[in-house]
């Protein structure tokens, strides 16, 4: 994610920082808390070879859903977005059913959460939404200073968001656990401010799993992709612009299937920031 907003930022200038609002789920509510705190997106170390590599169609940003599929949604929005919503409560203590049924994490979030205090400090932008679920109750939460939403220091929201479960152990806040907010959806795009003429950016990089060797996986990519495509279908109702970007082949294949795995970093980084390059090269051919 911080390999493509790079990328795209150098091929067409584009801050990402001074964007009206931030959503960040998992993994994103690193990277939207780090623009949010008016951080620029980090370059890999061979950012000039990179910018100059050759761009194929391959190359070109895949939104990881099938456009009749993605239309057909949108035109059903209307009826499953009510059925959504009245299943809303089932599917909450679903969830809760499932996560106390997980084995408990054991890996602490600790470490992770001092080094973002000390990065990013303790308080929230006013843009910035990080979405983690209850573990008791299998609702969605959403961290920032908005009314309604519990209160929370950044850092505690961050770890709160990443918190897989049967991974990391919850992370506790004002005496409730939270988990990783990819539990209820990968993108969680419906929680914005959205108004007629809005360009949304949804980054999901979690599309790689939809095409995983192991069933488990792939069940899991499509669900985040189908409720991804109910999110933007809601939003573009509303009147807004949304861009979809999944991994292309190579940044796929840099990622791997296992988004845990730290030894990627760089090699994901830099595919990241290729197809940044590369996804405003298309834009301004076409």
């Amino acid at each position: 994610m911080s390999g493509f907003l790079a990328g795209a930022q150098h091929a067409c200038g584009i801050d990402f920082r001074e964007a009206n609002e931030f959503v960040g789920t998992s993994a994103g509510s690193i990277v939207a808390a780090h623009l949010a705190n008016g951080i620029e997106p980090r370059v890999p170390q061979r950012s000039d070879e990179l910018a100059q590599s050759d761009v194929t169609d391959r190359d070109i940003p895949m939104a990881g859903i099938d456009r009749a599929f993605r239309e057909w949604v949108s035109a059903l929005y209307p009826i499953t977005r009510r059925a959504t919503a009245a299943s809303g409560t089932v599917g909450a203590l679903a969830r809760a059913a499932l996560l106390v049924g997980l084995p408990a994490g054991v890996r602490s979030m600790e470490e992770l959460r001092n080094g973002y205090a000390a990065v990013l400090g303790s308080r929230f932008d006013p843009r910035l939404r990080i979405v983690a679920v209850d573990r008791q109750t299998g609702r969605r939460v959403v961290f920032g200073e908005r009314p309604g939403a519990p209160g929370a220091e950044l850092a505690d929201a961050i770890s709160a968001s990443c918190a897989l479960p049967g991974y990391f152990a919850p992370v506790r806040i004002a005496g409730r656990q939270y988990v990783d907010g990819g539990v209820w959806s990968a993108t969680n795009i419906d929680v914005a401010t959205v108004r007629r003429g809005d360009r949304i950016l949804c980054l999901t990089p979690t599309a790689v799993l939809t095409t995983s060797r192991w069933p488990a996986l792939r069940a899991v990519g499509k669900a985040w992709e189908v409720a991804t495509t109910l999110e933007v279908a809601g939003v573009r109702r509303r009147g807004a612009t949304v861009t979809i970007v999944g991994p292309d082949a190579r940044s796929a294949r840099a990622l791997g299937e296992n988004l845990m795995d730290t030894r990627r970093l760089e090699s994901a980084l830099a595919q990241g920031f290729r197809q940044g390059i590369a996804s405003q090269r298309h834009t301004s051919a076409g």
